[in-house]
């Protein structure tokens, strides 16, 4: 039985699903399509991708084929996906947005993202980074302007990347940030920021890092799961949810799909407050600091 989706209303106006599922890592027609159905089964409306996963074109196929079974249209689902960093700059953007139409078998996207604030090849301290992913932002709000692109953000902007962009935004303000955020690497500043300005900001590695478990095992995680009767991935999804973060746990096992979703409890403030007290002592994935 699918479990009732939360939305949070995009500054373009868009109803974008709380709970997404990722795909990171997730390679294989067969895989996919069991994913992309156990999660359509679970209640999930919203899938995230990227043209550097590598999956675009399983995902579309997936869909198609998916999507009648449940008596579902694409126009009921949320589909984001990223650029890759070697794309950026006039011309390679455009080009690199119709290619993940066309492997997605699409005609728009509901999100689309810069997903490195850094252009592969160049050297993190290029001034030339923040000169071209300036020129990337510029044909995405063109192709957003078209109805191509119903909306457009960006995955792994830090506060000052964000700062920047706001300042040089073409009349556009992002409506995603997509960063690693959890218990063990929270970035209040930038949860201020975003949300200040009206800007969903989502969260991956919510669940830590894809080759160890040291989240899921953290003791105040599994103390407050315990007293819950929930599990310690609920209660980091959970965690991110009640502060209006956005989350994209991914997963093979339709089990834990579902689980995943099943978010309809409230944590108490105390135990917020446990969580939120928890020390920050590792990040799992990469970092975009030093890009200039």
């Amino acid at each position: 039985m699918a479990v009732q989706q939360q939305y949070f209303t995009l500054n373009t106006g868009q109803k974008m699903p709380m709970v997404g599922l990722g795909t990171y890592r997730i390679h294989g027609q067969s895989v996919i399509h069991r994913v992309i159905e156990a999660g359509l089964k679970a209640g999930y409306r919203a899938f995230d991708t990227a043209a550097v996963y590598r999956n675009e074109e399983a995902i579309g196929l997936a869909l198609k084929a998916l999507l009648p079974r449940f008596n579902l249209t694409r126009e009921d689902i949320f589909l984001t996906t990223k650029l890759d960093p070697g794309d950026h700059g006039e011309g390679t953007t455009t080009r690199a947005v119709q290619t993940s139409l066309q492997k997605l078998g699409t005609s728009y996207l509901d999100l689309y993202l810069i997903h490195w604030p850094g252009v592969a090849r160049l050297p993190v301290s290029s001034p030339e980074n923040a000169t071209i992913r300036s020129t990337t932002w510029q044909e995405l709000v063109a192709l957003h302007r078209q109805g191509v692109l119903r909306a457009i953000g960006v995955s792994n902007y830090t506060v000052r990347h964000m700062n920047e962009l706001i300042e040089n935004c073409c009349g556009v303000i992002p409506a995603v940030n997509q960063v690693e955020y959890h218990p063990h690497y929270k970035q209040p500043e930038l949860l201020k920021l975003c949300q200040d300005r009206g800007i969903l900001l989502q969260a991956y590695c919510s669940l830590g890092g894809s080759s160890d478990r040291h989240l899921l095992e953290d003791s105040t995680v599994g103390s407050v799961a315990k007293k819950l009767d929930r599990t310690p991935a609920q209660v980091l999804l959970c965690w991110a949810l009640q502060q209006g973060i956005g989350v994209i746990p991914k997963s093979v096992s339709p089990d834990r799909i579902f689980d995943n979703m099943k978010l309809d409890f409230v944590i108490p403030e105390s135990d917020m407050k446990l969580l939120n007290n928890i020390p920050v002592t590792e990040k799992y994935a990469w970092d975009p600091t030093p890009v200039v």
